[in-house]
């Protein structure tokens, strides 16, 4: 391998697939970056054996060829360099780097041991502008569950159809759901993506679009952006049939100031963080109030003012969920819909009527 490549391309380039090394893998060349010289272009990979990536970039190719090099070692070489181009000529297991004032040798290992990962698109099966597809990330992922016992809702569901796309995230006690209208889809199909993938997808460095290419027969997702593509397993299970729990009827319905709101949580989190984070929320006589009470620190009670439609009612729920649901909302005003104080409370807002909101009650003690 002989080419010859600018610094603030490969660096750049460097620091993304760094993320995606794992110095303490199992496999050494886990840690390692791939380079892959092809005609006009420098591919260079990573993989945690969850993600991987490929990003490609300009580069003189003068002779092709493969090496892989220690992550950390490269990345700090090159981003330290003068911006300028680089010359990088691979002999045997050995990669050496030159620019106008610096050479070094850096041992690699054989290109042969890195994994295989995805470096083009089979096809296309869903494409979405990125910034559409972080506003809708946005709305799910903080409902994913971190519990590793149940796996499957570790991740985010994607359910796609005919022009639309269904995203939802739930850990039991909370469910998000976001509807997408989307002329690229053109069959039925769906898959449960990991939080950590998507946490990454909404982080590229890129703009434009971000194409999907769902792999059964590899149980992957491949994402290409721009220069990029990312790939992930697709985690494995049957997601909770979740329509069942999204009630259909409601005793009241109400609607409010989301500063408001926000105000009125942090102040009942004072006291609730000493009461296993429970906040009480009381509808009487047209008021909303937020009541808060532990043996230790002492209680509060706040009121706000809302718009109200039905019977009074007594629910509690853990403040942070209230808190984070509140923290994702776009817009000024939240609407909140109640079918009894133990039966899941939904959130929407009115900026967006795909967006729906579930959270479980706290069951009070008599």
């Amino acid at each position: 391998m002989k080419l010859q490549v600018l610094q603030e391309e490969l660096s750049k380039a460097l620091s993304l697939a760094n993320r995606f090394a794992s110095a303490k893998a199992q496999l050494p060349v886990l840690g390692n970056i791939l380079f892959s010289a092809k005609k006009g272009k420098l591919l260079i990979s990573s993989t945690n054996l969850e993600i991987s990536i490929n990003i490609a970039i300009g580069a003189k190719v003068e002779t092709e060829g493969d090496i892989t090099i220690p992550a950390k070692v490269i990345t700090d070489i090159i981003t330290n360099l003068n911006p300028e181009q680089i010359n990088l000529v691979s002999k045997e297991e050995n990669l050496n780097i030159t620019n106008s004032e610096f050479e070094s040798t850096v041992s690699g290992m054989n290109a042969l041991d890195f994994p295989a990962i995805p470096k083009r698109m089979e096809r296309v099966d869903l494409s979405i502008p990125k910034d559409e597809l972080a506003k809708a990330l946005s709305l799910v992922l903080f409902a994913v569950s971190s519990d590793e016992t149940r796996p499957i809702l570790t991740g985010v569901l994607f359910i796609c159809k005919k022009g639309e796309l269904t995203l939802v995230a739930t850990d039991g006690y909370r469910l998000s759901h976001v509807v997408l209208k989307n002329s690229s889809i053109t069959k039925t199909f769906k898959f449960i993506l990991p939080k950590a993938v998507l946490g990454e997808l909404t982080r590229l460095p890129s703009d434009g679009d971000v194409e999907f290419f769902f792999d059964e027969t590899n149980n992957q997702a491949v994402f290409k952006s721009e220069n990029i593509i990312l790939s992930s397993r697709v985690l494995e299970g049957e997601f909770p049939e979740y329509q069942k729990i999204i009630p259909k009827e409601f005793i009241l319905k109400i609607a409010a100031d989301k500063e408001d709101l926000i105000q009125a949580v942090k102040l009942a989190s004072v006291f609730a963080r000493d009461s296993a984070n429970i906040v009480k929320m009381n509808i009487k006589s047209g008021k909303l109030e937020f009541n808060t009470e532990s043996q230790l620190s002492g209680k509060q009670k706040t009121r706000i003012e809302a718009k109200i439609d039905g019977e009074d009612l007594e629910i509690a729920f853990n403040y942070r969920f209230l808190e984070e649901i509140l923290q994702v909302i776009e817009g000024e005003d939240v609407s909140m819909e109640f079918s009894g104080s133990s039966s899941p409370a939904v959130f929407t807002y009115p900026k967006d009527t795909n967006f729906l909101h579930i959270i479980m009650p706290v069951k009070l003690q008599d």
